[in-house]
């Protein structure tokens, strides 16, 4: 579904992921960890389609297609889904509203009808069970006052809704008391499925004891330098990121 072949991108003339290589098929959870600075937001920033970072070498196919042939609207029509550490607000916009003209521009782009207002609302009430999501919060503008708990779940309804077929979540547990946290990791366990995959991207191996990976990456210096099993990310927290450190610069040594 997703095959990224070194890639290279840069900011400001400074590089930052310095030849990513990943493969992600339908039906897997990927992780991504790695330490602050590593690359891991600036990936799903690439993927999502944002303008400031430069492309300098490398690949990214989806489905098939060349991913930088497609604007950040069509992406988001293919199916992607894009969950940032961060979710913006957008004041004076309900997120009933918000919703439905995103899900009918997808479906108008596939071919679809749009959904009728009657049946929007029925979808609504059925997605907001998965994630706990209280009316009173659906009635609300996207994100307005809400606490970083309640926003990391309106992203989880809006991706319940919105039934992409790859997912990438930006350190979706950032912030998250444990509560929040089960309610979040629930959902997407939920809509995991074979025809869909997901790509979670966080700094702990806590997130990942609730939705389990296929595969665990580790992201440092720009580069995957290890992948492996779910134990990969316990093995991570036990040791600790000087291990992956120490490690990397001895396989730079060694010239592997």
């Amino acid at each position: 579904m997703l095959k990224i072949q070194n890639l290279h991108v840069s900011i400001h003339g400074k590089e930052i992921l310095k030849g990513v290589n990943l493969e992600v098929k339908r039906g897997e959870v990927h992780a991504i960890m790695g330490p602050n600075g590593t690359g891991k937001s600036t990936l799903a920033s690439v993927i999502a389609g944002k303008e400031i970072f430069d492309v300098t070498e490398g690949t990214i196919t989806y489905k098939d297609k060349n991913i930088f042939d497609l604007s950040i609207e069509d992406r988001a029509r293919e199916g992607i889904f894009i969950g940032f550490q961060y979710p913006v607000e957008i004041p004076g916009v309900s997120i009933t509203n918000f919703m439905r003209t995103a899900l009918n521009e997808i479906r108008t782009y596939r071919g679809l009808e749009p959904l009728g207002a009657a049946q929007f609302l029925r979808l609504m009430e059925e997605k907001k069970k998965i994630v706990e999501l209280h009316s009173k919060l659906s009635e609300r503008s996207v994100n307005e006052g809400f606490s970083g708990g309640e926003k990391k779940k309106n992203e989880i309804f809006q991706m319940a809704v919105l039934e992409p077929e790859l997912a990438i979540l930006d350190e979706t547990d950032s912030g998250l008391d444990i509560d929040a946290l089960r309610v979040v990791a629930n959902g997407v366990n939920q809509l995991r499925s074979p025809e869909n995959a997901t790509v979670v991207i966080t700094h702990y191996q806590r997130l990942l004891d609730y939705i389990v990976p296929d595969v665990v990456h580790i992201l440092f210096d720009g580069k995957i330098v290890k992948s492996g099993p779910k134990e990969l990310a316990m093995e991570l927290e036990e040791k600790g990121y000087d291990w992956i450190k120490s490690e990397y610069e001895q396989s730079k040594l060694s010239g592997k």
